[in-house]
């Protein structure tokens, strides 16, 4: 593709009436020639799929790894963060609206080619890069890319997505990140097609395909919206479901909602409700369960699961009292603690920085 921005996308395929259809999302939208996708950036142009924001980001800024949030992966350390436009869901809540409704591409992004995102990020020193702000599904050829650039120069890549992803895309997707965070809305069919435009059962596929059939660590975040995805029926059988099918190690992230975008209506999560419901999931069995978008450093913190000692005292996204051993052992009782650790904590703390590429 000659014109800035363009590249042949792929997981596509003709119809017999002319259109094309797309099968990277669940979507599978089906495209006449000049249409876009309902994530407004793959497109049928003569006939093909194309990916219309290749190189185009919507800024790149070092962000602590635990803003993402993985609190189990290098924690401490730093990563380059960067998005581009457009979303596969149609999330009345959505926080970062701004980017992911975006239709002005050409205002939104700075040109970014593959090689340059890794080399910047060596220069800032980042021990990772994370494709995030809005889903990186639908701009997988633009992640791949920039994953194999960064791997090439020993750097850990890290996409944050709603894992709303056909079987046919996901493996190769997937197989390009060292980490994941998984926005699970919520645990009901309904919110999904009300609230989101979306399905549940894709997102289920993609959690149990990440935790039964790759190597990739992954942790799972769930926005609670008051009167919408908090009701203790819901909550229960989504820690009942996620501790069959997920098992005990995999960090939840329960965090707060503010009122934004389609949704201004709602108030905002208490921290009562955070941790109520983090107490029950951790009394569903799970080990990790931490509270997000409040000040809470005993629910932000991490705990060994053998012991309870503390290993990783947190207070927002700085680390304070770190007690892994260079194994990523608690030093109290010897336990393996799940997750990547490299030995020794980070040290970027809260910090937010702008990075040039």
């Amino acid at each position: 593709m000659k014109e800035a921005g363009l590249y042949e996308g792929r997981w596509w395929h003709p119809l017999e009436d002319g259109r094309i259809q797309c099968d990277l999302c669940p979507r599978t939208c089906r495209l006449r020639e000049g249409q876009r996708a309902f994530c407004f950036v793959r497109q049928n142009r003569e006939g093909r799929m194309v990916l219309t924001t290749w190189g185009r980001s919507t800024g790149f800024c070092l962000d602590p790894i635990e803003k993402k949030p993985l609190n189990h992966f290098f924690p401490g350390t730093s990563v380059l963060s960067f998005g581009t436009a457009g979303c596969n869901l149609g999330c009345r809540f959505c926080q970062n609206w701004d980017i992911s409704k975006a239709r002005e591409i050409e205002r939104l992004s700075d040109l970014a080619e593959p090689s340059a995102i890794a080399e910047a990020a060596q220069r800032a020193g980042s021990r990772s890069v994370a494709f995030t702000y809005n889903d990186p599904v639908i701009w997988a050829e633009y992640a791949i890319e920039a994953a194999r650039a960064c791997h090439d120069l020993g750097i850990s890549t890290v996409a944050v997505t709603a894992g709303y992803i056909t079987a046919k895309a996901r493996r190769e997707f997937f197989s390009a990140m060292d980490a994941v965070n998984i926005d699970l809305k919520a645990f009901s069919e309904q919110f999904y097609q009300k609230l989101c435009f979306g399905h549940l059962e894709p997102v289920l596929d993609t959690l149990r395909f990440l935790r039964h059939e790759t190597d990739v660590w992954f942790e799972v975040t769930t926005l609670l919206i008051p009167g919408q995805n908090d009701s203790a029926d819901e909550l229960s059988r989504m820690f009942d479901w996620y501790a069959e099918n997920l098992g005990p190690s995999v960090p939840l992230h329960l965090t707060a909602f503010h009122p934004d975008f389609k949704m201004l209506e709602i108030q905002r999560t208490s921290e009562a409700l955070l941790k109520s419901a983090r107490k029950k999931a951790r009394g569903a069995g799970l080990h990790h369960v931490y509270t997000g978008n409040v000040h809470d450093e005993s629910g932000q913190s991490t705990y060994c699961a053998q012991c309870g000692d503390p290993v990783i005292q947190r207070n927002w996204y700085r680390l304070g009292a770190y007690r892994l051993d260079h194994r990523g052992r608690c030093k109290s009782c010897g336990s393996p603690m799940a997750g990547r650790f490299s030995g020794r904590e980070g040290d970027w703390g809260g910090r937010r920085e702008r990075v040039a590429v």
